[in-house]
């Protein structure tokens, strides 16, 4: 079992078929793992052993009386700390939530344990999934496989860094701002963000709400592309209402090769100054690409203005979780949005703005929301993939100093603001585009880079589709060094 930790989900889960493995055999060595490993990470920050143990003896019965079984039957697997585990805290990291205990798992959860997924624990994410770190005043700081001084991104970084060291076999994120993008390309993992929509995110709330957030979704996270569409399967579709009048029905990609994609290249923007880093790891791709007889262009673009793309994502952004904010947290926000300069431009008042805006703005950006959405449908009339950064640099080092607006990171030897960085997340989120994030490489001191695979809307297979054609013909996932 020396490398049984790193395989797929779809790997684990045939080695169980095959009796190479048993259930209970398998969540144990990863329990191991967890004991020995877990503290220098803090991927996982509550568990759930005597129930996956009984899972997994239960699991193991099943196969011996030759019962049908899931897709997962008997993988150990993870998730996010904001999906609700009967029993385990759902704190989204807020001191106030600390004692609250969920009554009964989210809906993603139970799809995952009806695939037959062994469900060991939770991991870690920052306060409110606000941030690219993954720190919190209930569980402490998430550190990143590759380099524990670095950070595993965010808000998903619990999830991401537990499946780059082995820690389960697959795992679900959320994401409104890059949360599973962002740590899978830090980590060097695989993610999915899918069409707005298409997984219902009941059960991954906090304070009873059931109301679905403007931008945000569900969706699979794993150490292979393939793990990407399983996970999609079975995470997919609408809860007991919605899905009394809709099934998902995604559009099927069979392609068998990269030349039968026609791919744009996006490698930098004005909006979000990419490190030359990342850069050359997507100019590599581009070049192989070309190599392989696909039809490449560095140029195409959809039809829009990425400044204005960037304004109305932000406003769009803030207005979606603008109900967070207490009564005196707005009335002091409606005081500050009133005595901003009309020219201030900065990320904090576009957020104060977007706190505080009134209904009829918000409808005017929802209808430029919908232009755009039209403007991608168009470009990928010619194109069927759009590759773009995940971030604009590799995993940084830990900064907790201040509020996440006030803090910078380095790019080509320059300080720049960590949210100019959202751009890669709202380009195509905003519109409520499927992307794919799969490995890319990694940069000279050794840290992963992930590319951004960008499909139109309800293109989520296409997407990942493309990231399995990469994972077979340019690189996989890779496993840090040291946790073995």
């Amino acid at each position: 079992m020396v490398d049984v930790h790193y395989r797929s989900a779809k790997q684990l889960a045939s080695l169980i078929r095959r009796r190479a493995i048993g259930c209970r055999e398998l969540l144990d060595h990863l329990l191991a793992r967890a004991e020995r490993h877990n503290p220098r990470l803090n991927a996982i920050i509550a568990f759930d052993i005597e129930r996956a143990r009984r899972d997994a003896a239960a699991a193991d019965r099943a196969l011996k009386r030759g019962a049908t079984v899931g897709p997962l039957h008997g993988v150990p697997m993870t998730i996010k700390e904001s999906f609700d585990v009967e029993g385990l805290p759902t704190t989204w990291g807020l001191e106030a939530f600390r004692a609250h205990k969920a009554a009964r798992d989210a809906l993603a959860v139970s799809r995952f344990r009806a695939a037959g997924a062994i469900l060991l624990g939770k991991t870690n994410v920052p306060v409110w999934l606000a941030d690219w770190q993954s720190f919190n005043p209930v569980y402490g700081t998430t550190n990143n496989p590759w380099d524990v001084t670095r950070i595993p991104g965010g808000s998903s970084g619990g999830s991401a860094a537990a499946l780059a060291a082995g820690l389960a076999g697959i795992e679900a994120g959320s994401d409104i701002g890059a949360s599973i993008r962002n740590p899978a390309h830090y980590c060097g993992v695989y993610g999915h963000k899918p069409t707005y929509g298409i997984c219902s995110p009941c059960g991954q709330a906090l304070a009873g709400r059931v109301s679905a957030a403007d931008i945000s979704v569900i969706g699979p996270m794993a150490r292979g592309a393939a793990d990407l569409e399983l996970g999609l399967r079975v995470m997919g579709g609408g809860d007991a209402v919605d899905g009394r009048g809709w099934r998902l029905a995604l559009p099927r990609d069979g392609r068998k090769r990269l030349r039968d994609f026609r791919v744009a290249v996006m490698l930098d923007d004005p909006i979000a100054e990419v490190d030359r880093a990342v850069i050359e790891r997507l100019q590599a791709l581009a070049d192989f690409l070309g190599k392989q007889r696909v039809k490449v262009s560095l140029m195409a673009r959809p039809a829009l203005d990425t400044a204005e793309v960037m304004r109305v994502y932000v406003a769009l952004l803030r207005a979606a979780t603008s109900g967070r904010q207490t009564d005196a947290q707005f009335a002091a926000n409606q005081a500050l949005a009133r005595g901003l300069a009309p020219d201030d431009e900065s990320y904090l008042a576009r957020m104060t703005r977007a706190n505080t805006m009134a209904h009829r703005d918000w409808l005017a950006l929802n209808e430029r929301r919908h232009q755009m959405r039209l403007a991608w449908d168009a470009f990928f009339e010619t194109w069927d993939v759009l590759l773009c950064p995940a971030a604009s640099s590799a995993a940084h080092a830990h900064d907790h100093a201040g509020e996440r607006h006030e803090r910078t990171i380095m790019v080509n030897g320059k300080r720049v603001p960590t949210t100019d960085q959202l751009f890669w997340a709202g380009y195509s989120g905003v519109a409520y585009l499927p992307s794919t994030v799969a490995p890319c490489g990694f940069t000279a001191e050794g840290l992963p880079v992930g590319v951004q695979i960008v499909g139109r809307q309800y293109g989520d297979l296409t997407t990942i589709r493309f990231a399995h054609l990469l994972e077979r013909a340019f690189m996989g996932f890779v496993p840090p060094p040291g946790w073995d």
